[in-house]
């Protein structure tokens, strides 16, 4: 019954927070609300499905709100150099790229603890991201790039949509049906063991660093997109949000554990509360409170539980 608790309270209180906002506020239930969260969240919630592979392996990437800012200039930087947009996203996604396989080294060939490792590639992330462009944003970009953050299908479909669709999907997959997904749940649920069973561990956090910088990539890019510049400063303090999605979808900071419909469904919680805050004319400062309080009831709720099975 635990178990069952911790696997359904995240929707439940999914369900809940959206009949909630529905009945307080009569614009929460309108198409361009609805559509204005769906945009707002996308970003970190494609963020969060690249987290959720890193923290089942047992590790943690502090640095991806500072990727975002890096991937997102370097991304407008080529829109700017008259590339196409899709060139444009390619090459934002292998400096996301590059950007994991530097935090993966770190961690695998130089031993630095995760946490240690990715705070110091926070800072040297978001340094470079200042010096290339002094600190200036990258502006006159064509509107042709706003197409990936503000453009419809069909007219009613949001392209970011399309992007968080086919990233969960995929991800979805890797963890459910390869030895990449199979491998990085033994890695973070017994490290030793997965060793002894002949599991390359070091090999294996290279990739899983390098996917979750990829989808960094792909949501810095859709960040410069939804502001149609590239922020030297865009992504500031993403990471606390992207790790609390994961942790309040289910996953767990210990490792192991946590699931792609889970971590959209935590993110969402996060992008309900911050809409309905501002539709109810809450304060941004209690809003800090609220979305902060949350993060911490959620990782007691985790942490309570894995005492539990372990006793």
């Amino acid at each position: 019954m635990r178990e069952l608790l911790k696997r359904f309270l995240p929707y439940a209180s999914l369900a809940a927070l959206f009949v909630f906002l529905s009945l307080a506020s009569p614009y929460f239930l309108t198409v361009n609300n609805l559509s204005s969260v769906i945009r707002q969240t996308t970003v970190i919630t494609i963020m969060a499905i690249g987290m959720t592979v890193v923290i089942a392996s047992g590790g943690i990437d502090l640095s991806v709100g500072s990727m975002v800012g890096l991937t997102g200039v370097c991304g407008a930087m080529l829109i700017a150099g008259q590339f196409s947009t899709s060139l444009a996203l390619i090459g934002a996604i292998l400096v996301g790229v590059l950007c994991g396989l530097v935090n993966g080294a770190s961690v695998t060939a130089l031993k630095i603890p995760p946490f240690i490792a990715t705070l110091g590639t926070l800072g040297i992330y978001r340094g470079l991201t200042l010096i290339i462009t002094d600190g200036i944003p990258v502006a006159n970009l064509t509107r042709d790039f706003g197409v990936l953050a503000t453009g419809n299908i069909l007219g009613i479909v949001p392209v970011p949509l399309l992007f968080l669709v086919l990233v969960a999907g995929m991800i979805h997959f890797i963890l459910k049906y390869t030895r990449l997904g199979r491998y990085s749940y033994a890695i973070g649920s017994n490290p030793e063991a997965a060793r002894c069973s002949g599991i390359p561990i070091g090999k294996y956090r290279m990739v899983i660093y390098s996917l979750g910088g990829a989808l960094t990539g792909l949501a810095g890019m859709i960040e410069a997109a939804r502001l149609v510049t590239g922020q030297p400063t865009a992504g500031d303090g993403y990471e606390l949000r992207v790790i609390a999605a994961v942790v309040i979808g289910g996953g767990s900071l210990n490792g192991g554990q946590g699931t792609v419909l889970g971590t959209v469904v935590g993110s969402f919680i996060m992008g309900l509360l911050s809409n309905g805050c501002n539709l109810l004319g809450v304060s941004p400062f209690v809003q800090q409170v609220i979305i902060g309080s949350v993060i911490v009831l959620a990782v007691t709720f985790d942490e309570f539980q894995r005492r539990r099975m372990a006793a």
